[in-house]
């Protein structure tokens, strides 16, 4: 159903979110000498999306990021920025500068170019007399180039309150080459018991909420350390603007105008703080995060978008938007083949993407768990409608596509467990195909269900290899020529900052057979 938007009201409630401050970065003064009353680098440094010949860069001027506008005055201030090959900062192989502006909360993203492709370099900013930590980075192999090796980290779900980042830390010994980050990098809401830290805010609604509850995020040290110790690769969730929501629709069913105003204001403050290329600056509510990303011929990751232009959930509670959990039955509107969780265009282009791809693996970087998931113990099945069960004709869609392409694999998050599935053209046929293989990570702090009651669902989900929610951790992968690896990395407790991390499980998928089988 289309929606006709009140301009008027919509015009109103940007304004409501401070998102009508006027050109302010055009009347602002250029501060030629800034001086800061604590580190303007609070915020640590981040680089994104390699490429053979460069490499996106990111800081934000935050000296006192709780604050509204970061502590900083409402003046334009050059940053400066260098690249080199060694740690050392003393073989200089790229340098400029920047000019962070108050309209974009002071954050200075750069896309560096000429750098040699598949290597490391070492990259850091100055403002005045301030300088940044030195950030890591690496560019991607050529082209047509097949490393011998890509090692990465598939991380989601950072509820602060629950926990600390210790996850992060565990990575730094991995040898990375990336983290790929699928959702749910801040929560806008309080939930959860046991609390270690608190948000000490209200639900954001405003930029300048967003803003602030993103520099909180950054606050933990941990998190800091991760994004300098190699690129980032990131797509969004829900929780980045609102629990549940689809396309314009709120789980709250606020009115389209101030919702779109709201997300505006969230995209907004997102890619204030993350290392974005241009390509993906928001306009308004509308932001193009779905994207492609090589490393040489070895992989090609579709990061997708499963939020921005979904149809909105099937048979919701009354009086409410969002999820539900029910019986297939009962809700018809489920089959609805017009029913999508990418939108036509997105679904158009990962369709030619994966058709077209020539990598030896085509890894799928999304939100939530793809493969069928009953939750209804025996007969009869059960299916919660945020996720893909809440789309079955778009999830065919793409399981079809998936069949036609190299060596397909399938990431997720958003489940808050530990997940490693098999991913069939029918997931009711025990004969069926297997086409792909998926693995979900389990969060990195948010809390989830208890496993005794996963355990209750296994019977009735043969595909599923391992479903596990007890603890917290990331995913580590490791793709050769020959073979992809996934670590399923547990961290003991995250109550505190420092604790031991294991690996629960290990799974192989060799080249040219899907599914994954346990090490």
């Amino acid at each position: 159903m289309m929606i006709r938007l009140n301009r008027r009201r919509l015009l109103a409630a940007l304004g409501a979110m401070g998102l009508l401050a006027g050109t302010g970065a055009a009347r602002a003064q250029l501060q030629t000498r800034p001086r800061f009353s604590a580190d303007p680098f609070s915020l640590g440094v981040a680089s994104g999306y390699p490429l053979p010949a460069g490499v996106a860069l990111w800081t934000r001027l935050a000296p006192v990021p709780e604050a509204p506008g970061g502590g900083m005055p409402p003046e334009v201030v050059p940053v400066q920025w260098q690249v080199a090959r060694d740690d050392g900062m003393r073989e200089i192989v790229a340098s400029g500068t920047a000019y962070a502006t108050p309209e974009w909360a002071h954050s200075v993203h750069v896309e560096v170019q000429g750098l040699q492709p598949g290597r490391w370099y070492w990259y850091r900013f100055t403002a005045g007399e301030a300088s940044s930590p030195v950030g890591r980075t690496r560019t991607a192999p050529g082209h047509n180039r097949e490393p011998g090796r890509l090692r990465f980290a598939v991380a989601s779900c950072q509820q602060f309150e629950q926990g600390y980042y210790g996850a992060y830390a565990h990575m730094l010994k991995d040898e990375l080459d990336l983290v790929v980050f699928v959702g749910d990098y801040i929560y806008e809401s309080s939930w959860g018991r046991d609390h270690v830290r608190s948000h000490g805010a209200p639900e954001p609604r405003s930029l300048e909420d967003y803003r602030i509850r993103h520099a909180l995020y950054k606050s933990d040290p941990d998190l800091r350390a991760g994004h300098a110790a190699c690129p980032w690769i990131v797509t969004w969730d829900d929780h980045e603007v609102q629990n549940d929501y689809a396309n314009d629709r709120s789980e709250t069913l606020d009115a389209p105008e101030w919702f779109l105003a709201r997300r505006a204001a969230a995209y907004k403050a997102f890619y204030e703080h993350m290392p974005l290329r241009r390509g993906m600056l928001p306009l308004g509510p509308h932001a193009r995060i779905h994207t492609r990303v090589a490393f040489g011929s070895l992989a090609l990751f579709h990061v997708l978008d499963d939020r921005q232009y979904r149809s909105p959930q099937a048979c919701p509670r009354p009086g409410r938007g969002g999820s539900n959990t029910l019986e297939v039955a009962q809700c018809p509107a489920l089959e609805d083949p017009a029913r999508t969780m990418l939108g036509a265009d997105q679904e158009n282009w990962l369709s030619a993407g994966l058709s077209n791809s020539r990598a030896r693996w085509n890894i799928l970087a999304q939100q939530t768990l793809m493969a069928q998931f009953d939750r209804k113990p025996g007969a009869g099945r059960s299916a919660w409608t945020d996720g893909w069960d809440g789309y079955p004709a778009a999830r065919t869609r793409l399981v079809d596509q998936l069949a036609k392409a190299h060596n397909p694999v399938v990431l997720g998050g958003d489940v808050h467990f530990f997940c490693v599935c098999n991913l069939k053209r029918d997931f009711d046929d025990a004969a069926s195909d297997v086409v792909a293989s998926e693995f979900v990570g389990t969060s990195i702090t948010s809390q989830s269900l208890p496993q005794e009651g996963l355990d209750r669902l296994l019977p009735d989900n043969p595909h599923v290899k391992l479903a596990d929610s007890r603890y917290r951790g990331y995913l580590r992968i490791e793709v050769t020529p020959q073979h992809l690896v996934a670590d399923l990395r547990a961290m003991q407790t995250v109550s505190t900052r420092e604790a031991p991390c294991n690996t629960l499980a290990t799974f192989v998928v060799e080249d040219g057979k899907p599914g994954p089988q346990r090490a």
